[in-house]
């Protein structure tokens, strides 16, 4: 599996966050609540240590931490997705917007399902090879097998808010070198422009 920051920037809108398990087409045609305020909160959160998951369980939040860091790892530019607050950030997310709970909490459960059967254990008790090996068949939609659409619809979904949630972070908007608005001098339209319409300065 080859996720790229760069890559993740691309893939943020492309596909609705709602997805998973079965429930894909009437999740999708939910509408989301308007006006969805994206909350610092994760990361007042993160930098403190502090978090307590408000939706996820002990378990469930470390496998979100843990599929966070996968998708976005730390690397020699900036922080990965945990310390960017991202789980945070998706604990959030599942308490203010109810329409993507299950889909969410039952990707995680197929997952650690898939992680049983092949390897009989816990997704984030496997050994990372193996981790690696599920991800992988599940990372490409395009070339997934029929079998596992459910899974690969769950990692779209996630990879989708873990996208959301690190470039909207103050490092994941650091690492992409955002300026905002920024003041800047500004002279007024170049003389040449004004020449060829015909006014003065």
């Amino acid at each position: 599996m080859d996720i790229t920051r760069r890559s993740a920037l691309k893939i943020i809108g492309s596909t609705p966050v709602a997805a998973g398990l079965g429930l894909g087409d009437a999740v999708a045609q939910t509408p989301a609540p308007s006006g969805h305020p994206v909350s610092a909160a994760h990361q007042t959160a993160a930098a403190k240590g502090s978090y307590k998951p408000k939706f996820f369980t002990a378990h469930e939040y470390a496998t979100v931490t843990l599929l966070a860091d996968l998708i976005i790892p730390k690397d020699d530019r900036s922080p990965g997705a945990s310390e960017a607050g991202v789980p945070q950030f998706i604990d959030f997310t599942m308490g203010d917007r109810a329409y993507l709970q299950t889909p969410i909490r039952g990707g995680l459960r197929w997952l650690d399902h898939e992680a049983h059967d092949r390897f009989g254990k816990t997704f984030i008790d496997c050994a990372e090879a193996d981790r690696a090996a599920i991800l992988d068949d599940i990372a490409y939609p395009a070339r997934v097998k029929p079998e596992l659409s459910q899974g690969a619809a769950f990692f779209t979904s996630m990879r989708d808010l873990v996208a959301t949630g690190f470039f909207t972070s103050k490092i994941g908007i650091q690492d992409i070198g955002y300026m905002g608005n920024q003041p800047t001098a500004w002279d007024g339209c170049p003389a040449e422009c004004l020449a060829h319409l015909e006014l003065k300065a």
